[in-house]
């Protein structure tokens, strides 16, 4: 029931996130198909390059799709996120079936009718196109279909370079611990895949040897099913090359929900405070924003000071916040060209987190408290904690903990849920999360002072801030304006009360 009203109350999202899924499937197969089919075809008549060729569609499909990704992204540049390097992975995972139908099908016509075709003095084209083709056509469909089938699921995946699509509500419902989101992606995406799968289906036994098909009706079908990938291509490659009028910047966000919340604040104080029109970058994960951002590919977004000091610019953690700030802006402007605008006023540190009720029947305020009883916790941290400089190996040295067995290392999102559910005894969050309360989380203080500063910060081009000088003076009114508390209840009111990120934001801002 939740699931229903979600996406009756949402119906514009879904749709929009629905079509993008779809023009993600329709290009990367459509594109396989066209290439797919005449190497498959190709083969048949070299048949020395068979093995070879396939190997390497195989191996390909074999990448997992997050480590293709990432791949993509600097070999694209300024084309690294959203959904150019999303149609490249589903086109290569397409290919294998595509080809390898193609080539089975053809071969698998009886020898006798290819011969007897040649004795009616037919040319090898007309042998192709006259005989083999048609009479491999359902073989060569059902390829089309695994392909198409393949692509519906992957492409789930791609939310998590910007690509958009249902994946989006997944990855949202994974980090916010929402079942109903988490649904409200992955049922649209199994209905669209099941479809395709009897649409592609019907075709195929349509194109049976022997199922009465005409050939009319055959040559109709192939006509508008390649009408179809013509236009989806043609729609790919018209997307965002006419040039759009009036000043615009892209905003990006990282894939958790206060940066979604700030780069809504951004985009929102400097759509209010000039005449500037603003697109948003969403769900970009890992560093895309960074590396995106001296791409080229967007124009600003909100980053943390102890983030870029330590993971970005590799610099020893220190816990002087001025120093932290100073450093990264001049870092940033001889490195990257890149400004850093004035903090918005909260640090989101890194949250030591325990449950509420442990934290009250042990008698727990600090990190240095819990040092005595974690040889008989479990913990669990996220990725990034796991591997930066300011994380866990220089963590659990300087508190001396020893834990009863190596940590857990899972999504940041799941490290919640798995504390809530007693998975895990300790794990480290965010101090500004809106889960810590919703949760009945409790964080311990920092009491040696080991981690350092994360204070939020917008970061800009330089050459777009050249360009609208406006930008820097709107939004850096919000310079110091955001406090920790506010920044929970913002995320709160996301994550905990299921509001829409905009409606939060404008609200905040009327206040």
């Amino acid at each position: 029931m939740k699931l229903i009203d979600f996406l009756v109350q949402n119906r514009s999202e879904v749709l929009q996130l629905t079509f993008e899924h779809l023009f993600l499937v329709v290009i990367a197969t459509g594109g396989a198909s066209l290439i797919g089919i005449p190497i498959g075809i190709i083969l048949t008549r070299r048949t020395s390059l068979a093995k070879p060729v396939l190997a390497i569609a195989s191996v390909l499909q074999t990448i997992p799709s997050l480590a293709l990704f990432g791949f993509l992204i600097p070999v694209l540049g300024s084309h690294g996120i959203g959904r150019t390097p999303a149609i490249i992975a589903l086109f290569l995972y397409s290919l294998l079936p595509v080809i390898r139908n193609t080539f089975t099908g053809i071969n698998g016509v009886d020898p006798a009718v290819r011969e007897a075709a040649r004795g009616m003095g037919m040319t090898d084209w007309q042998v192709l196109t006259q005989v083999e083709l048609p009479l491999a056509l359902s073989v060569i469909v059902a390829g089309v279909r695994v392909a198409t089938v393949i692509s519906v699921g992957t492409a789930t995946i791609a939310a998590a370079i910007g690509a958009g699509g249902l994946g989006t509500y997944i990855f949202r419902g994974l980090r916010t611990l929402d079942r109903t989101l988490i649904l409200a992606g992955a049922v649209p995406a199994a209905a669209m895949a099941l479809l395709a799968d009897l649409a592609l289906g019907s075709v195929e036994r349509l194109l049976l040897p022997g199922s009465g098909a005409s050939v009319n009706r055959r040559k109709w079908i192939l006509g508008i099913g390649t009408l179809v990938i013509t236009a989806g291509l043609v729609a790919f490659f018209c997307v965002g090359g006419t040039s759009k009028s009036g000043a615009r910047v892209v905003v990006g966000s990282k894939d958790f929900t206060e940066s979604r919340i700030l780069s809504e604040i951004v985009a929102q104080t400097i759509e209010n405070g000039t005449n500037i029109k603003v697109e948003q970058a969403t769900e970009l994960s890992g560093d895309l924003c960074h590396r995106e951002l001296v791409a080229g590919q967007i124009d600003m977004y909100v980053e943390y000071t102890g983030t870029a000091f330590t993971a970005i610019l590799k610099h020893p953690p220190i816990s002087d916040p001025r120093a932290v700030y100073d450093q990264v802006k001049a870092d940033y402007e001889s490195l990257f060209i890149l400004e850093w605008l004035q903090p918005l006023g909260f640090n989101n540190t890194f949250a030591i987190l325990v449950r509420g009720e442990d934290a009250r029947r042990l008698g727990l305020k600090s990190i240095s408290d819990s040092a005595r009883y974690a040889t008989n916790w479990r913990a669990g941290f996220g990725q990034d904690f796991m591997s930066r400089k300011d994380g866990y190996p220089g963590f659990v040295q300087t508190y001396g903990l020893r834990f009863m067995e190596p940590p857990r290392e899972m999504d940041l999102s799941l490290s919640y849920q798995a504390l809530a559910n007693h998975q895990v005894d300790l794990i480290a969050g965010n101090s500004t999360d809106g889960l810590i309360e919703k949760l009945g989380l409790v964080q311990l203080e920092d009491d040696l002072h080991y981690f350092p500063p994360y204070e939020a910060a917008p970061i800009i081009r330089r050459d777009t801030l050249d360009r609208y000088p406006q930008i820097g003076d709107a939004v850096n009114r919000l310079a110091g304006r955001i406090t920790n508390e506010q920044m929970r209840k913002l995320n709160y009111a996301v994550d905990g009360e299921k509001r829409d990120v905009r409606t939060v934001v404008r609200e905040f801002l009327t206040d």
